[in-house]
């Protein structure tokens, strides 16, 4: 039996393509469906209707948008347990993973819509007294997104909701691994009343056929969440014009745990947090550094608690694969394996949650991204700089200490370079900015400081006198 096709949606119509591509869930290997490859007429379509739709959102008041949007969060509520299930089949993720997924569309759609109200337009001082001087916000025009696969619900609700809320238009291409609950969200726009035109979404496994959307000088920004060799291909590609970016790239997060920390805490939230979405998480603590005084009594700790967490699979064999070649090139060359380290038994491709320890900074291990479910854990000294370790990257998209002193804490989160630093405790929400330093991106998700990268900065003066 022929596998059900997810149509694209291109200015409010459902559309289809010569050619479609199978989306396969990771935890049993299974075809779960098809979407469109994306075409020339595609590309053409999208970028006419993209703009036609920003024209018409971005002239409805701000009243009229938020009463759109506010609908648009209760049709999807009204249609969670299906969004769900979809969103489990073709990622594999564990059910309080999926809800979390989910929820974040509902949650992002609300702060934005009262967020954009609070924005500060500022009348400026004028010296002479001549003139008003003020500044004006305005949608900034039509927005391309190039996004992830380990959240995908997510991922989309980090761009629609400071779009929409803007009163920008948007193309989105979700990742070809998963993009068939992402195009059901989109097909529920227009039971909402979302004009035609406003949410647009493509698929493609084919970045050639991605391009034209990217070179195309109708985009006002470009943005994307994804990895940094995947950002400077998206970034490099659309700069055929002056363009706005917003890009959210790879994490390879430190932790550093100081000798006064609470051990067995730090290693419940390092744990807990590392072993999200089987480790497939931009923010996920990757290079754990333990002060030697408290090192054994962490990886005690941490190993108990992996025995406790529940994983789904990674997205892919080769992601799989690869992830088991790093363990095993870690273990040849010095590292004692904790826990895991295998497949896991069954159809899919799961991984058993894996402790390192006896981990070396020069390691690949901690020198690369894993994205997986690995925790290396690296042992530093008094003699040693625990935060030249930690900045020791070209990364810096999230870092985490523990520590019960407070002045430690806080000459820590000064000097570590990432673009968030948690202390004690991670955490994270669409009220608190989130985006990198170095080479993990430009710009930011969530906040009041997402909403502005979507809008205009205008200075108006008018004379008095």
């Amino acid at each position: 039996m022929a596998e059900k096709i997810y149509p694209m949606l291109i200015g409010g119509k459902q559309v289809t393509t010569a050619s479609a591509f199978d989306v396969m869930n990771p935890a049993t290997g299974e075809i779960v469906g098809q979407a469109p490859e994306l075409d020339e007429a595609g590309v053409e379509s999208v970028l006419v209707e993209a703009q036609a739709g920003f024209e018409r959102w971005s002239a409805m008041s701000g009243a009229e948008r938020k009463a759109v949007l506010l609908r648009y969060v209760d049709v999807l509520e009204a249609n969670r347990a299906r969004l769900v299930e979809l969103l489990q089949l073709e990622t594999g993720k564990p059910q309080d993973n999926a809800e979390y997924d989910f929820g974040m569309l509902g949650q992002c759609l609300r702060f934005f819509v009262e967020e954009v109200e609070r924005l500060d337009q500022p009348v400026l001082h004028d010296p002479e007294g001549r003139f008003m001087h003020y500044m004006l916000r305005q949608p900034l025009g039509v927005c391309v997104g190039v996004l992830a696969w380990n959240f995908p619900l997510l991922n989309v609700a980090y761009k629609i909701g400071p779009a929409l809320a803007a009163g920008c238009s948007v193309i989105l291409k979700p990742s070809p691994e998963t993009p068939l609950a992402s195009l059901e969200v989109a097909y529920l726009a227009k039971e909402a009343g979302l004009p035609d035109g406003v949410l647009n979404m493509v698929t493609s496994q084919d970045h050639e056929a991605v391009r034209p959307l990217l070179t195309s000088e109708v985009p006002a920004l470009v943005t994307m969440i994804g990895s940094t060799r995947g950002g400077l291909e998206v970034m490099n590609a659309a700069c055929t014009s002056v363009k706005h970016f917003s890009v959210e790239l790879g994490g390879n997060s430190p932790v550093v745990v100081y000798s006064d920390a609470d051990v067995v805490d730090a290693a419940h939230k390092v744990v807990d947090l590392k072993f999200v979405n089987c480790g497939q998480v931009c923010v996920s603590p990757n290079r754990c550094f333990v002060h030697e005084s408290v090192y054994d009594a962490f990886v005690e700790a941490a190993v108990k608690r992996a025995a406790t967490v529940e994983v789904g699979p990674l997205i892919t064999e080769r992601a799989r694969a690869s992830v088991l070649a790093m363990v095993e090139e870690a273990v040849r060359e010095g590292a004692t394996l904790c826990c895991g380290g295998m497949p896991k038994e069954g159809p899919g491709f799961s991984m058993e949650p894996t402790i390192l320890s006896d981990v070396q900074q020069p390691m690949r291990v901690v020198r690369e991204e894993i994205f997986g479910p690995v925790l290396p854990i690296v042992s530093f000294s008094d003699a040693d700089d625990e935060v030249a370790l930690a900045n020791d990257t070209p990364y810096g998209l999230a870092a985490y200490v523990f520590t019960t002193d407070l002045k430690t804490g806080l000459r820590a989160a000064r000097d570590i370079q990432a673009g968030s630093v948690c202390v004690n405790e991670p955490h994270y929400s669409v009220q608190l900015p989130h985006g990198g330093l170095k080479q993990s991106g430009v710009g930011k998700d969530c906040s009041q400081y997402s909403i502005e990268e979507y809008l205009t900065l205008k200075r108006v003066s008018v004379l008095l006198d």
